[in-house]
């Protein structure tokens, strides 16, 4: 019996790495900058993120809160076809649909049933996104952060590509996977750089890492982004652990009228703290860039961290009494309730 542990061991490490090869992005080539070194990208603040070692040693040892699925939440109502003033609805997870200008953006969209290159394995939605897909008005563009698969999801990108084919706004390196998947439309930003589209739309720092198979980690770039239009600001920070980059953000362009920040997937707090911010963490670039309003996003949707369902709410809750912010000044959205600023 012995004999035929090594070739089966052989096959197996051969196929887990013929199918990490198969699902890596292609990567950036450029000049060397502060976040990119030639062959990949960094954090300019020195975290990076947690390497395989470690991220072993959390699975091995993961004592995740409990979830339950729940698809009697309410789906919205059908959103409005445009809108001239700013009108923001939560999708789920990092996906909003923000009208504005007689625009409308999605950020990192995502209707499937699961964030992961399989549709039998991987991290399962618990609540339904707040609106119908089949509902969505035009899209005319769409904000991608990152490449990783709750926020770069194929099935849903190539949905939204065959039905109304708009503009995708990505970080350095992720164009060149979009254009192996058909997509026609994709402007391509570094850190600071902009775009207009009768909303300026500019690409700013995060603090995270990228990759979808074992061979392209951080070979591409991650962002936030900045939408500006009449004199007033929105922020979407992407994905993102904490540092001082928020503090460059709010010199550089704040105050901001509205901020989208992320507040889930954050323990434990040893693996995690990187690349994800806290609740507390998320009241911290609330105060950094300037706020007026901030909307949490990032939670309740899929079970990626250890914190239980309801612990991100209950814990930013906690965070904004402990602060002294304001009541309304950070809101934990509803699925598929419009929000007008």
């Amino acid at each position: 019996m012995l004999f035929w542990i090594f070739p089966a061991l052989m096959v197996f490490v051969i196929f887990a790495l013929s199918l990490g090869k198969v699902i890596s992005a292609p990567g950036h080539s450029g000049p060397q900058t502060k976040h990119f070194n030639g062959k990949k990208f960094l954090n300019t603040s020195g975290s990076q993120a947690k390497g395989v070692t470690e991220a072993l040693k959390w699975i091995a040892r993961r004592d995740q809160g409990p979830w339950a699925k729940n698809y009697e939440t309410e789906v919205g109502p059908k959103p409005s076809n445009s809108s001239e003033s700013l009108l923001i609805t939560f999708v789920n997870h990092s996906t909003f649909l923000i009208q504005w200008n007689h625009l409308n953006i999605l950020t990192d969209p995502i209707w499937s049933e699961r964030c992961s290159p399989f549709s039998f394995v991987g991290p399962q939605r618990m609540r339904p996104p707040g609106i119908d897909f089949e509902e969505l008005p035009h899209i005319d563009a769409v904000l991608i952060s990152h490449n990783h698969y709750d926020h770069l999801d194929i099935p849903t990108i190539r949905q939204i590509e065959a039905k109304w084919s708009p503009v995708f706004i990505v970080p350095l390196g992720v164009k060149a996977y979009l254009d192996q998947l058909g997509i026609q439309n994709t402007i391509e930003l570094d850190w600071w750089n902009e775009t207009n589209m009768g909303i300026t739309i500019r690409s700013l720092p995060a603090q995270h890492f990228s990759g979808r198979g074992m061979f392209d980690r951080d070979r591409t770039l991650w962002a936030g982004y900045l939408l500006e239009h009449g004199g007033k600001k929105v922020y979407f920070a992407g994905d993102s652990g904490y540092g001082d980059l928020f503090k460059e953000i709010g010199k550089k362009v704040g105050p901001v009228d509205v901020s989208l920040i992320p507040i889930g997937a954050y323990l434990p707090k040893w693996f995690m703290s990187p690349i994800h911010i806290s609740p507390a963490e998320a009241v911290k670039v609330h105060q950094d860039v300037k706020s007026a309003v901030s909307v949490g996003m990032h939670f309740g949707t899929f079970p990626l961290a250890d914190e239980g369902q309801g612990k991100a709410e209950e814990d930013l809750i906690l965070a904004l009494e402990a602060a002294g912010v304001k009541q309304g000044a950070f809101i934990i959205p509803e699925e598929g309730k419009a929000m007008r600023f």
